[in-house]
């Protein structure tokens, strides 16, 4: 054999001998399992596989008390929780694993905000049959951009639009539906539910068939808003940055997001075909359209918003105009509804709003609900307040 050749078959040999490097072994697949698991009795199981993980807690909008759910691990290092039952509705939800928040990874249900992103869980029962995915027609949710004038910029909205829309030629009338803070302009159509809570309305012939505009309410934050003091009541600085911003809004809603809609969509140009409603931050945009422009909407509810105390003079100054002509607001706003649950901490604010309009004459009703600040009393409210409009 040539010397060359004997030399290859040699090395060759030696590197059969030596073993091959430890390969990476693979990782262990998590254990099966559900999250969340709605139980027969309503209470709902939620799980998440962390082994490495030392704590795992969960809040869900359900809890009224500032303790989370701590879930516990077993062997396999998958983390569980139980809550007690829950009343059949929507509920959103996120976890904390080693302090980072997270969502639930088994569940691809999900509500979006402007900085964070929770899980959505659906508990069912006859309650929540007024928002449950039933089998009616649906109507189509659309996300529509627009320039803004306002901002300078594109800007993003969401549309609903009734069963048969695109063929049909009728025109419609409008609501203008304002989410709250944290959210944008998706909230309404996901942990909101509107179009499902209008759908099952309009397969039961309670409402007429409408349109509704869900805006981005979440404007960019003026550089000169103080922080707010837990407590304490709003300085005089935070209370015109405040206004500023609201301004803001409202000239973004009437400058360019009605006449968009106006243009673009076969809906009746007349105050008495447009309704607002708004929850929260929503519903102090909604006090700010109907103080500047009392006559543009025919149809006003206000949700878990009001006047704070310490503000009522500079409220009542601002709104000179508006609040001193009760007859003219109570001739161009056909409803004024304003909504609060008993266990929301806006009551307070709320009912200084009902005060000051009553000792002006303003024609309105207060409605008190069971409840807190949580999606579960304004999905309520919305199914309340479609069924009086356009009448």
């Amino acid at each position: 054999m040539h010397e060359r050749t004997l030399g290859a078959v040699v090395v060759a040999l030696l590197l059969m001998s030596v073993p091959p490097p430890a390969m990476a072994q693979p990782a262990s697949p998590p254990p099966p399992h559900l999250s969340p698991e709605v139980l027969s009795d309503r209470r709902v199981t939620f799980r998440i596989y962390a082994p490495k993980a030392s704590a795992v807690t969960l809040r869900g909008d359900w809890m009224e008390t500032p303790a989370p759910l701590a879930l516990t691990r077993n062997a396999e290092g998958l983390w569980e929780g139980t809550t007690e039952p829950l009343g059949p509705a929507y509920y959103s939800y996120s976890m904390t694993v080693d302090g980072v928040r997270t969502l639930d990874p088994r569940n691809a249900l999900i509500k979006q905000g402007i900085s964070s992103v929770d899980n959505m869980l659906f508990v069912p029962g006859p309650e929540a049959a007024f928002e449950a995915t039933a089998n009616v027609p649906h109507g189509d949710i659309r996300a529509v951009w627009y320039p803004s004038s306002t901002l300078g910029g594109q800007r993003r909205l969401h549309v609903y639009t009734p069963p048969g829309y695109d063929s049909s030629t009728d025109r419609y009338p409008v609501l203008y539906l304002l989410h709250g803070g944290g959210d944008d302009d998706s909230g309404w159509s996901t942990i909101g539910r509107a179009g499902f809570i209008v759908d099952n309305l309009l397969a039961s012939g309670a409402v007429r068939p409408m349109i509704i505009v869900m805006p981005n309410g979440s404007l960019p934050r003026p550089a000169n808003l103080p922080p707010a003091t837990p407590g304490a009541p709003p300085s005089p600085q935070a209370i015109a940055a405040s206004a500023a911003l609201q301004d803001r809004f409202t000239s973004e809603l009437m400058t360019d997001v009605v006449p968009h809609v106006e243009r673009h969509f076969r809906v009746v140009p007349r105050p008495e075909s447009r309704a607002i409603a708004g929850l929260s931050m929503g519903g102090g945009q909604t006090q700010r359209v109907l103080g500047a422009h009392p006559g543009a909407f025919a149809y006003v509810a206000i949700w878990s918003a009001g006047v704070n105390p310490a503000a009522t003079t500079d409220f009542e100054t601002r709104n000179a105009a508006m609040l001193g002509d009760a007859a003219k607001v109570n001739a161009a706003v056909k409803v004024l509804s304003i909504s609060v649950g008993d266990k929301d901490f806006a009551l307070p604010g709320t009912k200084n709003l009902a005060q000051i309009l009553s000792s002006r004459g303003i024609t309105h009703t207060l409605h008190v609900s069971g409840g807190g600040h949580t999606w579960i009393n304004w999905r309520r409210y919305l199914r309340d307040y479609l069924q009086v409009l356009f009448r």
